[in-house]
């Protein structure tokens, strides 16, 4: 895929106006963790309690991403982030009283971030799956890295006025501008007027959504190798954000404007590494960019484990902050270009919950371990965890961006029917039979196999490839399917990519014409108000 310039996609409206709306939100989300970082170092001495201000932001976003997935794919995108923004404008809101009132404890921050977190885990897969709305394919690449761009833009600027907020006014001042600043967003997806595809079927139910998607990503090895990857990066890399608090007041001895002022330069070397995406995807395999991601964060917490100065630490947080957006917008961007369409929100959510529950887990592990032993111990061992996520790239490399096509095949039509059925009408189970010359038996089983991992990836149950011992060449595919809406939801779901490889299986199709398909519904006994014969049509 070539390389677009990083600045593309500012050129289509709707983008600019939400991403532009998302810096305020960001400016104002970075203010707010300034504020809850303080806050809990003023409030308790604990250093595990203070990496748990990062972990309870985190956390929600394994929790909750993988059903905000499902919503993201079956619900209007546009509602849900509407819904998502005001949610966490009402709880910064409630938060930014208490702290006035002077009611904070400990555990009190920890559950209103906790909220925030849960807020911006149904938000998330939305947005990041409405990218495809708002820019081509071939900006799309650059619509993550900038999406990326945003928040680290302002983290080059926010955590330096949240730590001046925090010093001169108070956490509680700080937490009120955050609440403000969900106000752009949901003015800016107010008027955005988003695509409405067109919904011929009903919206699955929450627990099969999130199975469909689960399956998808099982049966995909290239979401399985980005989604492990990214979760030994997220728990490496996160290190340096939960532990700068304690960083900044037991090392270097310092107060909020220098901990504001170390988060800025983490921003700072993150917009390095937004600008360099472009050229670096243009020169290089993503398994190149993605080890020298993880080699360079090591590098970073190093050099922040042994420094005691700060000049030395803002350099080990460029190189870090570098590192850290290189890596995730890449496994962001190796997601969505690998996903077709119609479960895109559910591979991007089980992504962000592999990647944050790194965190998250990183977040309390670094925190109990540098009670246990000592701060530049605990980041050394962080720093080994990202020296092992780049050697797994020789056992798992990353796959480098696909231009295979996953646009909707759109060659199925709904077969016309003797029986009345209703969409919850089911099991049905679905035979095609296949004539097959004995030379071609094995290419025909080479393509199956492929054709099998697609069939259950998109649906199909109890899949099984039978002979028949009386005519060698006469092979039965069968599946079984929950009800007839979910049989039209299996077909719909083919893309261009599957119809590639079931155009092979034609070839190798002996016959007069196209392998006949049985669709079947089982039956034990048949209530009188069902399957009503419909009489056939007289011309």
């Amino acid at each position: 895929m070539a390389a677009s310039s990083v600045l593309s996609p500012l050129k289509h409206p709707a983008f600019r106006m939400i991403w532009t709306a998302t810096l305020v939100a960001n400016l104002g989300t970075l203010i707010q963790n300034v504020g809850a970082g303080w806050q809990m170092a003023l409030l308790t001495p604990s250093h595990d309690m203070v990496a748990l201000v990062q972990a309870s932001t985190t956390l929600p976003v394994m929790i909750l991403a993988i059903a905000a997935g499902a919503l993201a794919d079956n619900f209007p995108r546009r509602r849900v982030m509407l819904a998502a923004q005001s949610f966490l404008l009402v709880v910064s809101a409630i938060l930014a009283i208490i702290a006035f009132m002077g009611l904070l404890t400990p555990w009190l921050l920890l559950t209103f971030t906790f909220l925030l977190g849960c807020g911006n885990a149904m938000h998330l897969p939305s947005w990041q799956a409405s990218m495809r709305d708002l820019v081509p394919r071939a900006d799309l690449p650059s619509a993550i890295t900038l999406n990326s761009m945003s928040f680290n833009l302002m983290r080059s600027v926010g955590p330096a006025v949240g730590g001046i907020i925090v010093a001169s006014a108070g956490p509680a001042f700080a937490f009120t501008l955050n609440a403000v600043s969900y106000t752009a967003v949901i003015f800016a997806l107010a008027r955005w007027k988003s695509p409405q595809e067109p919904r011929i079927l009903p919206p699955e139910r929450l627990g099969h959504a999130i199975g469909v998607g689960l399956r998808y990503v099982q049966l995909s090895p290239n979401l399985s190798r980005v989604m492990m990857r990214g979760l030994v990066f997220g728990m490496g890399a996160v290190a340096v954000l939960a532990l700068l608090p304690v960083i900044t007041r037991d090392i270097l001895l310092a107060e909020a404007r220098t901990y504001g002022s170390l988060l800025g330069a983490f921003g700072l070397g993150a917009i390095g590494g937004a600008l360099a995406a472009p050229r670096l995807r243009a020169r290089l395999r993503i398994e190149t960019i993605i080890t020298g991601a993880f080699v360079l964060n090591g590098a970073g917490i190093l050099i922040i484990a042994l420094s005691t100065v700060e000049a030395v630490t803002v350099v080990g947080l460029l190189l870090a902050g570098a590192a850290w957006v290189t890596a995730l917008s890449l496994f962001n961007v190796s997601v969505q270009l690998a996903t077709p369409r119609w479960v895109v929100g559910r591979a991007l959510s089980i992504y962000q919950t592999a990647t944050f529950g790194g965190m998250a887990l990183g977040s309390w592990l670094w925190g109990v371990l540098s009670e246990e032993i000592s701060l530049p111990a605990t980041l050394i061992a962080a720093a080994v965890v990202l020296f092992f996520g780049a050697l797994m790239g020789r056992v798992w490399p990353m796959p480098d961006f696909s231009e295979t096509n996953l646009d909707p095949a759109n060659r199925f039509s709904e077969p016309a029917l003797r029986l009345d059925l209703q969409p919850q009408s089911g099991p049905i189970m679905v035979m095609v039979d296949w004539d097959i010359p004995p030379e071609n038996t094995q290419a025909f089983l080479d393509a199956m196999a492929d054709r099998r991992r697609v069939r259950i990836r998109d649906g199909a149950r109890q899949w099984s490839l039978l002979r028949d011992l009386e005519n060698p060449d006469i092979w039965v595919e069968t599946y079984h399917v929950p009800t007839w809406v979910e049989y039209i939801r299996h077909n719909i779901r083919r893309t261009q990519a599957d119809v590639e490889s079931f155009d092979r299986l034609l070839e190798l199709h002996r016959g007069p014409g196209r392998p006949h398909v049985h669709r079947m519904i089982e039956r034990q006994t048949v209530p009188l108000t069902d399957d009503i014969i419909i009489p056939p049509k007289v011309p």
